[in-house]
């Protein structure tokens, strides 16, 4: 089976399944996953390959200004052994440039491990249909014609043609920057050139269902689900020189070809006045290396490092130093606000009853009216909320507010397990 990027949401569910080789029933079996598996890879996103500890301090030393200052350490001993004063300066200025490639590279590296904990933290398990059993397997494991169950809750595990919907919803705010969750159905879609936001039999990788349930088949796994491209465009991008970088390696080239002008005019004036050739380079070397700023690269890198450091303390994480001074010449951050400046959250703020309102927060919990107790219960059972650990809150954003609000007023939620659903009336648009 080859598995060619095809527009899955103009195909009806049989046409998938037919496409797929795969049971909409049994799903796949065993044998055919392993294949599956060796032909496609795992199902999770590839960066791009680690560079080894030796080439990350290498590439510290491709800044113009430290090369500059490698050049004057150079000089300056074959100066120093000439002048027989030693190599005090060159000693000096090779630890300033070992110490600014030291504070680079731990740097990378402490962001590259707090990177790859987050990556670990992400990883969510799904239900899926292998040989008419249904299994809980890690989101990895799945590979193209695998039948997913889905259920309020549950993480999207891959890109998924929806074939069986029940008032399922799902949260894509940070893939398409949808506030609202978007209602899924299994219908083929006609059009064939539409955007994500807009494909409604698709659940695509990453996204968070709120409300319903569904089963699918995975479409696209890994690199090819909308996920991947983007991380494909990400791990493509070239790396740019930042504002400061630029003017530093700016100021290195000017003090270089400087310093060269400077020395090639003394030493050709000392000529003139009939001093040895010898003795005038020695002293157009010497103003040469006095000219090099050395100090320049590790105030820069300990600015930079102190920069970081602040910006940890706020929760931010920076793999590469300039990173910070290129943030701090932003004038403009074009954004988008769902999902990323807010957490895509909502809270009661204000409760109506017995003809008036009553702020929230300002209800104590120990002396609530009887009436209101009975509205906080009504909220909290016509609910399809669901508590996970440590009462985290999976749902439909509106119905998870009504929940925080009976928590906040101490309800029990030990009192869902206690009282049945007798029946439902699920909502959807038209009603």
């Amino acid at each position: 089976m080859q598995n060619k990027q095809k527009k899955w949401y103009n195909l009806n569910s049989e046409e998938v399944i037919k496409s797929l080789e795969t049971d909409e029933i049994v799903g796949l079996q065993q044998e055919e996953v392993e294949k599956r598996k060796a032909e496609y890879g795992l199902n999770e996103l590839k960066g791009k390959k680690k560079k080894s500890l030796i080439i990350r301090f290498l590439e510290q030393f491709k800044d113009f200004m430290i090369i500059v200052l490698i050049i004057a350490a150079i000089i300056s001993g074959i100066v120093g052994y000439t002048n027989g004063e030693g190599f005090t300066d060159t000693i000096i200025i090779m630890i300033v440039i070992i110490a600014n490639a030291v504070i680079g590279v731990m740097q990378e590296n402490k962001a590259e491990k707090s990177l790859e904990a987050l990556k670990k933290l992400s990883g969510h398990s799904a239900k899926v249909i292998r040989e008419g059993k249904q299994y809980i397997l890690q989101s990895r494991e799945l590979v193209p014609g695998d039948i997913v169950i889905l259920e309020t809750g549950d993480y999207v595990p891959a890109d998924i043609r929806i074939i069986e919907s029940v008032n399922l919803k799902v949260q894509e705010s940070a893939l398409t920057g949808e506030s609202v969750p978007v209602e899924k159905m299994s219908n083929k879609i006609e059009n064939e050139n539409i955007g994500i936001a807009d494909r409604t039999n698709m659940a695509f990788s990453s996204s968070l269902v709120t409300y319903g349930r569904g089963k699918g088949v995975v479409a696209e796994t890994g690199m090819n689900t909308e996920v991947g491209k983007i991380a494909k465009i990400i791990n493509n991008t070239d790396n740019e020189e930042t504002p400061l970088g630029k003017k530093l390696n700016k100021l290195g080239k000017i003090l270089g070809i400087g310093a060269l002008v400077i020395c090639a005019v003394i030493f050709v004036v000392g000529l003139a006045y009939g001093k040895e050739p010898l003795e005038m380079f020695m002293t157009a070397v010497s103003l040469a290396v006095a000219a090099i700023p050395e100090g320049l690269a590790a105030v820069s890198t300990i600015v930079l490092a102190l920069g970081v450091q602040r910006m940890v303390k706020k929760h931010a994480i920076v793999k590469r130093l300039p990173a910070v001074e290129t943030l701090g010449s932003t004038t403009v951050i074009c954004t988008d606000k769902t999902g990323t400046l807010t957490q895509n959250k909502m809270t009661v703020s204000e409760i109506y009853w017995n003809g008036k309102i009553v702020k929230a927060n300002e209800i104590e919990s120990n002396h609530i009216d009887n009436e209101l107790r009975l509205l906080v219960d009504i909220s909290m059972f016509c609910n399809d909320t669901k508590i996970g650990t440590n009462k985290q809150l999976l749902g439909d954003p509106t119905e998870t507010a009504l929940v925080d609000m009976g928590f906040n007023l101490n309800f029990d939620p030990s009192r869902f397990d206690r009282i049945p659903r007798i029946g439902e009336i699920p909502f959807d648009s038209e009603r």
